[in-house]
């Protein structure tokens, strides 16, 4: 990777079109998982390798590279949220088919909590937890992909976890009937 990472710096298209080939897949789900939504994450994959395309004869050590487009991708990320706040919905379309595999009610209850508990994260809380479960990034790791102490990287991390863990226990939590009080 690291020679199509130097021939890229030197402008080699063909180059940079294999390291996206290469890293594609990866960095859409990274921004699938931060931003919930495909096309944002489209949009900010798209304006990551952009700005990693302008910006490559910069980077000074080849064998970072991938570390390096993830930090760029999360930082589209975010513009990507910030720009998109007040217009986005959250409609999710489910296959007509249904499930392929067995799958039972308790745990699409379960998942869909998860989903819920997930979109009441910040988009800062969403990023340390994809980076952290997801990709299995130490904290120090994710820190100096977002660019910020390492403390606050392990902060985002336990609130995150925190919030996610309150908002399933809550949802999942029985309702009692109304009209009657004990």
């Amino acid at each position: 990777m690291d020679e199509l990472v130097e021939r890229a710096r030197h402008g080699d298209r063909e180059a940079f079109a294999a390291l996206v080939q290469l890293t594609g897949d990866r960095m859409y789900s990274i921004a699938a998982r931060i931003l919930r939504d495909a096309d944002l994450a489209e949009d900010a994959l798209q304006g990551a390798l952009i700005a990693a395309w302008k910006s490559l004869p910069t980077l000074r050590d080849p064998a970072r590279f991938e570390a390096w487009l993830r930090r760029l991708l999360v930082h589209a990320c975010y513009a990507e949220a910030r720009r998109r706040r007040s217009w986005s919905t959250n409609i999710r379309v489910l296959p007509v088919d249904g499930p392929v595999g067995p799958d039972g009610l308790l745990s699409i209850v379960e998942r869909d909590a998860l989903d819920r508990a997930f979109a009441r994260l910040s988009i800062d809380q969403r990023a340390v937890f994809v980076l952290h479960h997801h990709l299995g990034l130490a904290l120090t790791e994710i820190a100096d992909t977002l660019g910020v102490p390492a403390g606050t990287a392990r902060s985002r991390l336990h609130y995150a976890t925190r919030a996610l863990r309150s908002a399933i226990e809550a949802d999942l939590a029985p309702v009692a009937p109304e009209g009657r009080m004990a």
